[in-house]
Formats: C-alpha cells, sequence, structure tokens
C-alpha cells in the first residue's frame, strides 16, 4: 500500500475519530446512530494510524507529500 494521507490530513482525521469514539461511547446517541458514528470514528482512526485511505485511491487524491530523491 502507498500512504496518500498527509501529515494535516492525519491530525484531523484522528481529532474526528476521537470526537466520534467519544459521542459513540458517551450514550448520548442511541440506537442506529450511535453504532455508524462509532464506526465513523474506529475507520478515521484507523486510517489515519495506517496513512492509507482506499476511498482517497478511488478518487485519485493524494495528500501525502513525496520527498524526491537525489
Amino acid at each position: 500500500m502507498k500512504k496518500n494521507i498527509g501529515t494535516g490530513d492525519r491530525f484531523l482525521r484522528v481529532m474526528i475519530g476521537v470526537i466520534a469514539l467519544i459521542f459513540g461511547l458517551s450514550g448520548l446517541l442511541e440506537g442506529t446512530l450511535k453504532w455508524v458514528v462509532f464506526g465513523v470514528g474506529a475507520i478515521m482512526i484507523l486510517t489515519a494510524s495506517i496513512q492509507f485511505c482506499p476511498l482517497y485511491t478511488l478518487l485519485g487524491i493524494n495528500t501525502c507529500k513525496i520527498k524526491e530523491k537525489k
């Protein structure tokens, strides 16, 4: 897998993921919405940790800056 998530994108994904997990676990949401928000949070943290997003590959997006070799 080629990395396609940059530093700023990773930070944003972790922040959104943590907030979503907190909402999912807090009891403020109920039913299906609770599990959807929890799942989104887990996916955001997972993709940030492995620095790869399959959706970005399908859409042709790459926020990772590649250093050129000299």
